[in-house]
């Protein structure tokens, strides 16, 4: 349109100027009934590098900035809405994948190390993967035997304290009627039974039958296997399905948070055996009952960074109280919280480092969002989800050097 304006506008300057140039040829002689008729002088036009036409020029910056705001993160919501609905349809094959996932990531030094000892890949995956089977088993074998040779005389004596503390309600300083009571025991019990259903539905769910949760065991085993295995060609392949120019930025994010993973699970591993052997120490030193299973308790529960340690160190406190008294439960619980402080302010900054360094409420608000989302699976997950976030995000948002022209994209498993 402009251009329309701007060619009549010098046709007609064309024009004009030549009815001039003739009339200065000819004799001054102009009729008084005469008049000479100019067009109207246009309106300045104003050019809009960020509108498309002049109204939209017309609308402030700030609004036309907040609206283009707006609509992306509506996009961007719906995307995310439309992906946790598609991970829900088919959470019994995200959730094995996401475990393997974490497993490769926690076996694939040893790998590494029998690779270079020049035994087969297939060979030093399968020794590995037998090696971590064997001693899980065994650790479960163990908890188990000990938790049910031990559970009767536990129940009894939690059956026991439960009746101290009705009883130490009624006649201590609280002076509470057996109404009352009854009514606290009731709304504990209520709140226990909805805050355990709300945290174990998707798990329960996901394994509702012995075929799902025989699938996801062979899923996860078979995926740990090639993960190990062929996780270098599977990236090198993801990698080559985007565009050439952005494969370099991909494949330096997605090393940077492989590294991330590996380091975070590696350091989890070893936080949280510090953590059992701590207060597993504690416990035998107190002849508290089942110390073994509840050290392995505490080890479990590291893996869900803030909270699950702070859950299972309460029930060792509970397992204290009901099995040894007061004294016993109040030195198990400064033995958990000297363990967490040392994780806290000396462990975790020295283990994880900055590579994995992850603000505390971004963690509480990522495991609190993981239990709404996918239950016991979305606790374990979300820390280091957002640990590879983080660190993915960063180096795709960094400058990237220039790259010349003829230069041959190579990915990371063809770097010599």
């Amino acid at each position: 349109m402009q251009r329309v304006r701007s060619n009549l506008r010098k046709a007609y300057e064309a024009g004009r100027e030549s009815v001039r140039m003739a009339r200065t040829d000819e004799p001054a002689t102009v009729d008084d009934d005469e008049v000479e008729y100019e067009l109207p002088a246009q309106p300045a036009t104003f050019e809009h590098h960020s509108t498309a036409s002049q109204d939209d020029a017309e609308v402030p910056h700030s609004l036309r900035i907040a609206a283009a705001w707006s609509w992306r993160l509506i996009v961007v919501g719906v995307v995310g809405w439309v992906l946790l609905r598609f991970i829900g349809i088919i959470s019994i094959v995200v959730v094995p994948l996401a475990i393997a996932l974490l497993l490769s990531a926690l076996l694939a030094p040893a790998v590494g190390w029998l690779s270079k000892a020049r035994l087969p890949p297939s060979l030093a995956t399968f020794l590995v993967l037998i090696c971590g089977l064997a001693a899980v088993a065994g650790t479960l074998t163990l908890v188990v035997t000990q938790f049910v040779d031990g559970l009767p005389q536990l129940t009894n004596k939690a059956s026991a304290g439960i009746r101290q503390i009705q009883d130490w309600a009624r006649t201590g300083p609280l002076h509470l009627s057996d109404a009352q009571v009854n009514q606290a025991i009731d709304s504990a019990q209520d709140w226990i039974n909805s805050n355990t259903s709300q945290l174990t539905a998707t798990g329960v769910a996901t394994a509702a039958t012995l075929f799902e949760l025989l699938t996801g065991a062979l899923l996860v085993l078979f995926a740990t296997f090639f993960f190990l295995r062929d996780g270098r060609k599977i990236w090198r392949f993801l990698v080559r399905l985007f565009p050439v120019n952005a494969r370099w930025s991909l494949s330096d994010a997605g090393d940077a948070s492989w590294a991330t993973l590996g380091a975070y699970v590696r350091a989890t591993v070893l936080v949280a055996f510090i953590d059992a052997t701590g207060i597993g120490l504690a416990l035998v030193f107190l002849k508290v009952p089942f110390p073994f299973p509840l050290a392995a308790l505490v080890f479990l529960g590291a893996f869900v960074p803030i909270v699950g340690a702070s859950v299972s160190g309460a029930v060792a406190v509970l397992v204290a109280l009901v099995d040894q008294g007061w004294i016993a439960a109040v030195i198990v619980l400064g033995a958990v919280i000297l363990v967490q402080q040392v994780e806290g302010h000396v462990l975790q900054p020295l283990i994880m480092g900055r590579a994995v360094a992850i603000h505390p409420l971004v963690v509480i608000i990522g495991i609190a969002s993981g239990v709404v989302l996918a239950g016991i699976i979305g606790a374990l997950v979300a820390v280091p989800l957002i640990a590879v976030l983080n660190t993915g995000v960063r180096r795709l948002a960094r400058r990237r050097p220039e790259i010349p022209p003829d230069a041959v994209f190579v990915t990371a498993g063809e770097r010599t």
